[in-house]
């Protein structure tokens, strides 16, 4: 079937909200403008509280296929996963990852999980109130477990366990929060996407942290992301090592990342979020399945550094639907 008509379906901004929630109205409209070089004709719906009926008029609107762009609902990272679900029950074609996917991925707690299943490396992780768990004296890091972006990530979510730290712990409910074993060493960002000859991976992108000093963890946190005034975006660059990159350790990097694409059931298009300790040791720490695919995005980033033209990035992604 050709595809001549798209909805493109992305998480509408609230009222005041803040750049990582706005980031998704850069991406449809990229989306838009490289959709319409390839001669497919597109509009947009934004989803909002009203999902259930939002994505319940594409019946009959029949687009050929949905471009899902959404990244929460509300702001809430954990709702995302509905928009597949439904887009499955009304039989809908959509791009990006399945409902599955989407859901394992989207919680740190079963991504954590299904790797440490798998015989990936993940650092060590658990909630809040099994802090019995944590040795003194050790580095951990805090995070939400279902939101992406950063979001709730500070510098101060880095911390040194010590006897009585648990009273800080009691903030943090299990529901929303994961505590992993803080790797410290360099990040690297990992794109993946689907090619004739299956899950094809970019070139690895490197975070360099720049005049950080030895006792500010070096992390890409909200700040870094986000914040254009702050030290932290300033001095977190994307950079791609290419072939300064130790071969045994891309070859490390790239192995997890297929197999994180094979474990997850993974389509069309993701990125894997790593951190690479001293020994050279990759710790997956993030299977992003709906990454940001705006213009100065890693994804984009990545594809560009490999010299794959947008256009036919897109149509890979469009030739892995899920129908």
């Amino acid at each position: 079937m050709i595809k001549e008509n798209c909805c493109i379906l992305y998480n509408q901004p609230r009222e005041g909200a803040l750049p990582d929630e706005l980031d998704v109205l850069d991406q449809a409209e990229y989306i838009e403008k490289n959709l319409n070089k390839l001669g497919i004709k597109t509009y947009r719906k934004g989803i909002t509280v009203n999902f259930m009926n939002e994505v319940a008029s594409l019946v009959s609107e029949k687009p050929d296929f949905v471009f899902n762009l959404v990244e929460s609902i509300n702001n809430k990272g954990e709702l995302c996963y509905f928009v597949p679900a439904l887009l499955n029950m009304y039989s809908i074609p959509y791009t990006g990852n399945p409902l599955e996917a989407m859901f394992i991925t989207t919680s740190k707690a079963l991504t954590s999980a299904t790797l440490k299943t798998a015989g990936i490396n993940n650092p060590g992780s658990c909630f809040p109130s099994q802090y019995k768990l944590l040795e003194p004296g050790r580095r951990y890091i805090i995070k939400p477990v279902w939101e992406d972006g950063s979001l709730g990530i500070t510098g101060d979510s880095v911390f040194i366990y010590e006897p009585g730290y648990e009273k800080k712990l009691k903030q943090f409910d299990d529901t929303h929060w994961l505590i992993e074993e803080y790797i410290d060493g360099r990040e690297f960002n990992i794109s993946v996407v689907k090619s004739k000859k299956g899950p094809e991976v970019m070139p690895p992108a490197e975070m360099v942290f720049h005049n950080y000093t030895d006792d500010k963890p070096r992390i890409v946190d909200f700040k870094a992301k986000w914040e254009e005034d702050s030290f932290e975006y300033a001095n977190t660059i994307r950079e791609f090592p290419g072939s300064k990159l130790n071969t045994v350790l891309k070859g490390k990097i790239e192995s997890a990342a297929l197999k994180c694409w094979q474990v997850f059931g993974l389509k069309g298009y993701a990125r894997v979020d790593m951190r690479v300790d001293r020994n050279d040791n990759p710790f997956v720490i993030e299977v992003n399945a709906n990454p940001c695919m705006s213009p100065d995005s890693g994804l984009v980033a990545a594809t560009t550094a490999a010299g794959i033209p947008f256009t036919n990035i897109l149509k890979r992604i469009i030739n892995d639907l899920n129908v």
